[in-house]
């Protein structure tokens, strides 16, 4: 396998950078009849018009900003992926760029990287991106190809980079994993959509990369000095 010497990392936010769903999270901790409406759906709302309409009646119900940022404080980001991103930064090789890439509120995004150890996420390096997608009118997967496209369309082309990985859960992930090459690498968490995505419509969407498939943060820490041992194929983390 040739050499490495730079890399792109992609990752989603919502159960892949961080341990939580942040739009859930927010009325577990502050108002729990609203996470039950959440869960609900009684008036079958689109997800976005469901979030903005529990956000309302949280206001109403006197909650504040500052509740909601509380909340976002304290919300599960595991340390052991705090450490492998701040190692990937830290090596010289390979020269590592990291991407966030989700649909998740920015505001939620930039309050939890904000916070103590976390800041060095929300300041990747001056060659590093941020990039935290509005909730667009069209489907969040295209919206999210369409993002990465034009990322890599700013770099000239996909030989910009050696390898890229893809760090996702989530049935929206699909869509930009089938942007990646054959050297490229998934790592998808076991037991959410992307899993369930790749698994079935994987071969004959024509999915190139090779998929590691994990189940906690601390595997994802493992995994990253690894991604040169995997073969074509599906993996999981317990293989490597």
């Amino acid at each position: 396998m040739a050499q490495v010497s730079k890399q792109l990392v992609i990752y989603d936010f919502d159960w892949s950078m961080a341990d939580q769903d942040t739009d859930r999270w927010i009325f577990e901790v502050n108002n729990i009849k609203l996470r039950r409406r959440m869960k609900d759906n009684p008036d079958n709302l689109q997800w976005t018009d469901l979030v903005a309409q529990c956000c309302e009646r949280l206001h109403a119900a006197g909650g504040t900003r500052e509740d909601i940022e509380n909340a976002l404080r304290i919300m599960p980001f595991h340390p052991a992926m705090i450490r492998a991103i701040k190692k990937l930064k830290s090596d010289s090789v390979p020269q590592t760029t990291l991407l966030c890439l989700s649909n998740a509120n920015q505001v939620f995004i930039d309050t939890i990287l904000g916070n103590g150890d976390q800041t060095a996420f929300s300041k990747f390096g001056e060659e590093s991106t941020l990039m935290a997608l509005s909730t667009p009118a069209k489907s969040v997967a295209a919206q999210t190809c369409e993002e990465l496209e034009a990322y890599l369309n700013r770099k000239g082309s996909d030989g910009f980079y050696d390898r890229m990985v893809y760090v996702g859960d989530g049935r929206n992930d699909f869509c930009p994993i089938l942007r990646l090459r054959e050297q490229d690498v998934v790592l998808a968490r076991v037991g959410r959509g992307l899993e369930e995505r790749i698994k079935e419509e994987g071969a004959a969407s024509g999915l190139k990369a090779r998929v590691i498939y994990w189940a906690g943060a601390w595997e994802v820490e493992e995994l990253f000095p690894k991604l040169g041992q995997a073969e074509s194929g599906e993996w999981h983390a317990d293989d490597m």
